[in-house]
């Protein structure tokens, strides 16, 4: 049997995270769920509107072009992409074509062939979406018409299910990174579309997938699709097709348009855009560091391990935490306010945060990073145990406040001196006889089991450290 070689193009679209929508002034909110409620004149196509550029927009996919090494335009303009679309009611698109705005980018092994700025179209609410009683024909909601909608296309370059999903997903962080979009799949913020052909022959692209999950199992089912094909001695037509979630397959929807269908022509109510070097510049100060190289710079400076990095880089605003505590820690070593190597500080900082965070991730973190630093010097140091640093941390998430006025108030403080364990320790030799046998046999579990029942006489207070210590003392006697 043949092993055939997958050639993948990917178009990506984002919905900008604009105020107002591209060509007029109303709100850019496409998940508002009253229907029409985000309208006007120039969204909805009526006769006699002039529209307006978005210049904020224009300045997103610029610096979305820079992130990316593009050559930025010169001069750019607007188009109109001729094509019925039920939910565009102008009958028409205003697009880009000849002049895109990005050209010849790349994001690791993958060239970007171009980057242009659109208008997306409203949505259709089909009859089986609709409450009971309101079922009939389908409707439009022209909410999302208009809303600024930036389009990424690649050369065929990706050859793996795999690689499609993962530069999916770095475009995305760079998207979040930049602040251009939210990018959110599920909320339709960004859809991915596949362009898919085996041994570089006849393409056939997969329209709007909506998760990465979906983006791996439509490209899975459309090789096979085609591979069956290419056995059976037939030809693959060069069309356009669904994908369906329920079904877990690919569906026919049209043969592909040409570039001559849409019969592109300049707008005539829009002009042409001249972008220049100073323009170029000013917007290359706003890009902030990417995740690739924050991956960079966490494996070098904070040496921590790489599924670390990866939760630090994907989740932000942690990785801006963690870099705030740390700071405050190196701070306080630097004032001699802590005397020790700020290695094992990192890497605790760094677990607590990927450990207990993530339940938080979307909630107001109601305490500031040099709160959270002298908690992690304070478990580090063995003032309080690690299942207490647990309960105060959780206290501090719901109240916010100084951990240790929370060590204090709620009488967390580990018990580290040897003489205030002194007859916690002799009182459990004396109730555990027979472990305290084995243990004198060799069974180091037994010494465990000890430790264990120290802690638990002492409410978890005992610094476990400081109880195996003194039980080995008073068991060598």
């Amino acid at each position: 049997m043949k092993k055939y070689q997958p050639t993948i193009g990917l178009e990506i679209h984002v919905e900008l995270k604009t105020r107002t929508k591209m060509f007029c002034d109303c709100l850019n909110d496409s998940l508002e769920k009253k229907a029409n409620k985000n309208i006007c004149p120039i969204c909805t196509g009526q006769p006699g509107v002039l529209p307006v550029i978005n210049k904020k927009a224009i300045d997103m996919v610029i610096k979305t072009g820079l992130a990316l090494d593009c050559r930025i335009a010169k001069k750019t303009w607007f188009e109109r992409k001729n094509y019925f679309y039920p939910d565009l009611p102008k009958g028409y698109q205003i697009s880009q074509y000849e002049a895109p705005i990005c050209e010849k980018g790349k994001l690791g092994n993958v060239r970007i062939t171009r980057i242009h700025l659109e208008e997306d179209a409203g949505k259709l609410v089909h009859k089986e979406d609709l409450p009971a009683g309101k079922q009939g024909d389908s409707l439009v909601d022209f909410n999302r018409a208009g809303v600024p909608l930036m389009e990424l296309v690649t050369e065929p370059d990706i050859t793996s299910i795999e690689q499609a999903k993962k530069f999916g997903q770095e475009l995305q962080l760079i998207f979040r990174y930049l602040g251009i979009s939210d990018a959110d799949m599920e909320k339709g913020q960004m859809r991915v579309e596949a362009n898919i052909s085996l041994d570089m022959g006849t393409k056939v692209e997969i329209k709007n997938l909506n998760s990465f999950k979906a983006v791996k199992r439509g490209i899975k089912y459309e090789i096979e699709r085609q591979k069956d094909i290419l056995e059976a001695g037939d030809k693959v037509i060069h069309e356009t097709r669904g994908w369906n979630e329920i079904k877990q397959k690919t569906f026919s929807q049209r043969t592909k348009e040409t570039s001559d269908d849409y019969r592109y022509f300049p707008e005539p109510d829009l002009p042409p855009l001249e972008i220049s070097k100073k323009d170029i510049e000013e917007l290359k100060k706003e890009i902030p560091e990417l995740p690739q190289a924050r991956r960079n710079r966490f494996k070098k400076e904070y040496k921590i391990s790489q599924s670390n990095i990866k939760t630090l880089t994907v989740y932000k605003n942690l990785g801006d935490f963690f870099e705030a505590s740390i700071s405050e820690l190196r701070a306080w070593l630097k004032s001699g306010k802590i005397k020790t190597n700020i290695q094992p500080l990192i890497k605790l900082t760094a677990n607590y945060i990927i450990t207990e965070f993530p339940k938080f991730i979307g909630k107001e973190i109601k305490f500031t990073p040099e709160n959270f630093a002298e908690l992690i010097y304070l478990t580090f140091i063995g003032e309080i145990s690690s299942s207490g640093a647990q309960e105060v941390l959780k206290e501090m998430f719901k109240k916010g406040g100084d951990p240790s006025q929370i060590i204090k108030s709620k009488g967390l403080k580990q018990v580290s001196k040897e003489e205030d364990l002194e007859k916690i320790v002799e009182k459990i030799i004396k109730n555990n006889p027979q472990p305290v046998k084995d243990y004198k046999k060799g069974k180091e579990t037994a010494l465990q089991f000890l430790v264990g029942q120290t802690m638990k006489e002492s409410k978890g207070k005992a610094n476990p450290k400081v109880a195996n210590k003194l039980l080995k003392k008073k068991l060598r006697k």
